[in-house]
């Protein structure tokens, strides 16, 4: 998902991941709920099927790059305000329970701010039932006629199903018919008129192509994770046992029936799945009996009224739905005896507790820590997920920090393993969620990233398809002919056949009347008769009586034989009572030894993330000191480079000291020379000289006139930039002035001030003036050696640099200074054209001491001019 945003920072290239399994993506979708009054301000607009757009609200502007900020964000399908709970239920989680019902696992679970209407999308509303009992309601829909009886599918405590034969599950079913007070609520009981109205779905959606050879058995739990603690909501315990009860001193009472609920731990089954240990899973045969099971959890539930929802959920709700099926035998008629054919698949369908912030809710005391735990929940969801979509798409290999919390715990195997999972985002369009769901689409945003393996299709059972419906037809088939043939013959009809076939086997009786005292013939026909079923009744009775003989041998071998058979079984019976017994012992040693493991698991979890917290402060210390050292080496590189800029000028500068020297002190050794030169021809002219004339001084004007040849300094070494020939005045009138005045110059009462001519007058030298005008002057002033006020009037030529700037070559110095006429006068320079060499030298230096400043504007700053000092100081005189 993409929005409309200024560029992104750069991302490494994608990896293709190692497992070469296919993946889908989470599905996101987007759900907007109608604001509660028409007159409320509305921050988001439905752009499309696919796309929202929130914008700030009135008084809340973000501004990037002087432009008004509206961002769009882009989902796999967006519902708005007037989308009913059908047509969010077919695109939704309809799939989801197609996938369940073939044996594939399935999460759903709603996110959002506080009262964004997550609980109204998963519960629905008297009269428009939500996702739950829509799936439930299609659930069996589709499995009704193919259900199996009740405790068929027995789960057992490691999140697995056995399958039992008719009679164990006909034993236990009168169990539970004989005990006063069911547990789980019958099929047949009155439906709560609380939630009749959620539950009369009249779509009567179902699953096309469902498998008529299996059985299918559905299970459902309900828990919620509150206080990043596991509850069960289907646990028999009296309502709201967190609350004692007090008594007029104001005391609890302690009551010894009384048991608080226990928390539920999290375990890992051989599947790799996670399932809570010891929590209620009710076999349910309707969707009534499995809402009513729901609303019972749902009463349990923690809400409470914030000042942001009357009925805020405090915790998250995870309902669970297991579907158990089986294949049939061959004959079609009992459930196949295998327990690896066994098809377990769940469907979960989760209420996420809403984000809120305590400024706006004014939690205080338990909603604040309950606002907290939500809150620490949420984040650490967001950051697995952030961690899993980094190492799918860059092949890091990331931990994901699932257990920081029991919801990211649960639903652990749903991202690592197989499934397919949805969320349905929930937002709220009033103004003031603004900052709140801006929040929610950036989630949303990242986690359609994610991708999760796609489910892998169970094996197909090796039996003849169809076999149900076969078995049924048969038996029909043969009702039928046994009908035509006159019905079949029941068990009486039988026992009452049995001795009228012996009494039709003995001969007829005569007529036993004696009408005549001679009759001779009817005595003798029935002594006969007499005789002859006397006869027949010896022989019945010895075919009885060995009859009876060969049942009583048999009867003895098969007594024989069962005993013997008893004592068999009974020796194996012992045995595998004995192999349980060690099985049992050896799963409780790795009962504790798999909690050992998973507390030391747990130490080292800890261990690894101060580690990982350790050398990510180390690295952060690292990177610091190394660019703290390379910002030591570049100052020490610029220092270099400084230091050895000022001994090269240091060096210039004395050997030119050192020149000046060495001329003045050949200068005064020549006057000396000069000196004596002159004493020794005097000397010379009075020893020479007749005494009668009289000696005549030699002049020295004469002298003087005769130049001497002296050693002259050398002239300074010309600078790198050429020097423009210097003009006393201006060239044209035309030309144009840069009056640089400093603030910091003090005015002065002199009656001859210098007045320039189309003059820019500035504070301070800038590009944009100094681009207009071809001549340049600064006004500087300092206090002379007689107190008095000098000012200086340094002029110069402006013109381009190769870099595009300005530059200022400075040509010239006018000196302005008041003295006072009591003062002591000073000449600047000597008045006699006949000076010394000295002069000469000092003559030079002042020039380069009036032309050694130059400014110079830097192409392209934004920092404005720069200066730049070009020379050396005056140097003094020895």
């Amino acid at each position: 998902m993409k929005a409309a945003r200024m560029r992104t920072p750069w991302r490494p290239v994608p990896k293709k991941p190692s497992n070469p399994c296919v993946r889908d993506p989470v599905g996101v979708y987007c759900r907007v709920r109608p604001l509660s009054r028409p007159d409320q301000e509305c921050c988001i607009e439905v752009i499309d099927e696919t796309t929202v757009q929130i914008h700030p609200p009135e008084g809340y502007r973000i501004f990037r790059n002087g432009e008004y900020r509206e961002t769009q964000y882009s989902f796999k399908e967006v519902f708005g305000t007037l989308v009913a709970q059908k047509q969010l239920f077919d695109v939704v989680a309809k799939p989801l329970v197609e996938d369940l019902i073939r044996g594939r696992n399935g999460l759903l679970f709603t996110y959002g701010v506080t009262g964004s209407g997550k609980t109204h999308t998963m519960t629905g509303s008297p009269g428009d039932g939500g996702l739950l009992p829509r799936c439930l309601d299609m659930i069996f829909n589709s499995i009704g006629p193919f259900q199996a009886k009740r405790f068929v599918f027995k789960l057992d405590d490691k999140n697995g199903v056995d399958v039992q034969c008719e009679v164990d599950a006909l034993l236990e079913r009168q169990k539970r018919d004989a005990m006063p007070i069911p547990k789980t609520p019958l099929g047949k009981r009155q439906i709560d008129p609380e939630f009749a109205d959620m539950i009369n779905v009249q779509d009567h959606c179902k699953v096309e192509d469902v498998d008529e050879d299996n059985v299918y058995s559905v299970f459902v739990s309900y828990i919620e994770i509150y206080n990043n603690y596991i509850y069960d909501l289907l646990e028999e315990a009296p309502f709201e046992p967190i609350k004692p009860k007090w008594n007029n001193c104001n005391t609890p009472v302690r009551n010894g029936d009384f048991i608080p609920p226990q928390s539920k731990t999290l375990r890992e089954d051989q599947n790799h799945n996670m399932y809570v240990t010891g929590c209620t899973e009710v076999e349910v045969k309707s969707t009534e009996e499995a809402f009513e099971v729901f609303w019972r959890g749902q009463k349990k539930r923690r809400i409470a009224n914030t000042q942001l929802n009357r009925e805020s959920s405090r915790s998250h709700s995870v309902f669970m739905i297991k579907l158990a099926q089986a294949p049939l035998d061959a004959d079609g008629d009992n459930v196949l005896q295998d327990k690896e054919q066994i098809t377990l698949s769940q469907l979960s369908l989760v209420d996420l507790a809403g984000s809120e912030r305590t400024n706006r809710t004014k939690a205080e005391g338990n909603r604040l820590r309950e606002a907290g735990n939500i809150n620490q929940s949420l984040m650490t969801l967001r950051t697995c997920l952030e961690v899993l979509r980094e190492n799918q798409m860059y092949g890091t290999n990331k931990m994901v920090p699932y257990r920081d919390c029991k919801l990211t715990h649960l639903f652990k195997n749903y991202f690592d393993g197989e499934g397919k999972v949805r969320m349905i985002v929930c937002v709220n369009p009033k103004a003031e969620d603004y900052e709140e769901s801006l929040q929610v689409m950036r989630f949303a945003e990242m986690a359609q990233e994610v991708e999760v393996a796609r489910p892998t299709d169970r094996p197909i059972c090796a039996l003849t398809p169809g076999r149900r419906f076969r078995n049924q037809d048969f038996r029909e088939e043969l009702q039928r002919k046994l009908e035509m043939r006159g019905g079949p013959i029941n068990e009486e009809t039988e026992e009452q056949a049995v001795p009228e076939l012996l009494l039709q086997n003995f001969p007829p009786w005569p007529s036993c009347e004696l009408l005549d005292i001679n009759d001779d013939q009817t005595l003798p026909k029935l002594i006969e008769v007499l005789e002859k079923r006397h006869k027949i009744r010896q022989l019945l009775s010895e075919e009885i009586a060995q009859t009876v003989h060969a049942f009583k041998a048999a009867l003895q071998d098969f007594e024989s034989s069962v005993a013997s058979n008893k004592n068999y079984v009974q020796g194996k019976l012992s045995e595998k009572e004995r192999t349980i017994a060690g099985q049992k012992m050896e799963l409780e040693r790795l009962e504790k030894k798999i909690k050992t493991l998973e507390y030391k698991i747990h130490i080292l979890e800890k261990t690894t993330t101060i580690y990982e917290e350790d050398k990510r402060n180390l690295q952060q210390e690292l990177e610091s000191k190394s660019q703290q050292l390379q910002r030591q080496a570049s100052d020490k590189r610029r220092m270099e480079a400084r230091l050895q800029g000022m001994v090269t000028e240091t060096s210039v500068k004395w050997e030119k000291e050192c020149e000046r020297r060495v001329a003045a002190k050949q200068l005064e050794m020549q006057n000396k020379l000069w000196v004596k030169d002159e004493k020794l021809k005097q000397l010379k002219a009075i020893v020479t000289e007749p005494k009668n004339k009289k000696p005549e001084r030699p002049s020295r004007m004469r002298d003087r006139e005769k130049p001497v040849q002296r050693s002259v300094s050398p002239p300074p070494a010309p600078s790198a930039p050429p020097v423009r020939l210097r003009h006393r005045r201006s060239r044209s009138a035309g030309e144009r002035w840069v009056d640089h005045k400093p603030p910091s110059n003090v005015p002065t009462e002199a009656v001859m001030q210098p007045q320039v001519p189309h003059a820019i007058t500035v504070a301070a030298a800038s590009e944009k003036a100094l681009a207009k005008c071809d001549k340049y002057m600064l006004t500087h002033q300092e206090l002379a050696s007689d107190g008095e006020i000098e000012t200086k009037l340094i002029k110069g030529d402006v013109f381009k640099t190769r870099g595009g700037g300005q530059a200022v070559q400075f040509t010239e110095i006018e000196t302005l200074k008041q003295e006072s006429p009591t003062g002591r006068k000073r000449r600047s320079s000597p008045s006699n054209p006949d000076q010394p060499e000295d002069a000469a030298e000092s003559e030079w230096t002042d020039v380069e001491t009036r032309c050694s400043v130059a400014v110079e504007m830097r192409a392209g700053s934004a920092l404005g001019p720069g200066y730049q000092h070009h020379a050396q100081p005056k140097r003094r005189k020895p």
